[in-house]
């Protein structure tokens, strides 16, 4: 079924979320954050549920959608959820599935060969699975006119062959067929640190959740904005910028990432774009003044 587009002008710069899935998932919370009580989830489980969880099961809700971006004539796409009939043997929640996300897009005025970049904040599976799709037996690039920013870090430490995957990873054939028909087809441009868009957007590395994962910073009309993709994947962690997901590669980078960029936020009051949020997607954070934040309001965007 085809999902409204949720738009949002940022100074000159045209925000919207594309949606590929939103709807219950198996993952507790005790399971993809293990640092985090269960009294907290019982003691805010009236304004979690049912946004970002499921208080009557115990489990999460899962929110895949990509941020379009328009700025200055550029149609940028910021990570590209699971994709369709992706073999995931260790993540079979984000396998063969079957999603409108496509036409979704097109809902929103964009077509695959009008894409001009394609930036994957970070390689876990549910950030790239778009960046292909299957024409015959070959994965191929499915926005064949983009470029793909991937940082560097990334690209090394999840390349199998480079960094060899444990037994059981979740990130199995990732690589294989969401990174490389890219790199085979010469689309990919590696970066590391920081890199300039245009005026309006730079890219910038904040490791922790993984060693490569990164930051998109809008600054458009006095207007600011983070994407964060998963250094922040539930509101769990703005109320406790301690808590990890059990998929940060280093705790203590994470950790130190998360609450840098929430502290900013705050004293600049960019609106915060994560990775998953369900209900309006993004939000403006304050300093709680006890080294915690608070959500002080939320995006102008449709519930989700």
């Amino acid at each position: 079924m085809v999902t409204e587009p949720a738009r949002v002008l940022l100074g000159d710069v045209e925000v919207t979320r594309v949606q590929e899935y939103a709807g219950e998932s198996p993952a507790t919370p005790g399971f993809l954050f293990p640092e985090s009580s269960p009294a907290y989830w019982a003691d805010n489980a009236g304004w979690l549920d049912p946004d970002f969880y499921d208080a009557t099961r115990g489990t999460l809700r899962t929110v895949l959608h990509t941020w379009l971006i328009r700025s200055q004539g550029t149609i940028i796409l910021l990570d590209t959820g699971a994709g369709n009939g992706k073999e995931r043997p260790y993540a079979p929640v984000y396998a063969h599935h079957d999603t409108a996300y496509l036409d979704n897009l097109r809902a929103a005025g964009v077509s695959p060969d009008h894409v001009d970049i394609v930036i994957n904040t970070h390689l876990h599976v549910d950030h790239v699975g778009w960046n292909t799709s299957l024409n015959g037996r070959d994965w191929v690039p499915t926005f064949p006119n983009a470029r793909y920013l991937i940082c560097e870090p990334d690209f090394l430490f999840w390349d199998p062959i480079r960094t060899p995957r444990p037994p059981g990873d979740g990130n199995q054939n990732v690589f294989e067929d969401s990174v490389q028909p890219l790199q085979r087809a010469g689309l990919i441009d590696l970066w590391a640190g920081e890199h300039p868009i245009n005026s309006e957007l730079v890219l910038q590395a904040e490791p922790g959740h993984t060693p490569g994962s990164s930051v998109l910073r809008l600054q458009s009309g006095g207007t600011g904005a983070l994407f964060v993709g998963d250094i922040l994947h539930s509101p769990v962690q703005i109320g406790n910028p301690d808590i990890n997901s059990c998929f940060c590669e280093d705790p203590a980078m994470a950790r130190a990432a998360r609450r840098r960029l929430l502290a900013e936020a705050a004293d600049r009051s960019l609106l915060v774009f994560p990775g998953h949020f369900g209900g309006h997607s993004a939000c403006h954070v304050d300093d709680s003044g006890d080294g915690a934040f608070i959500i002080r309001d939320w995006a102008d965007l449709a519930r989700i």
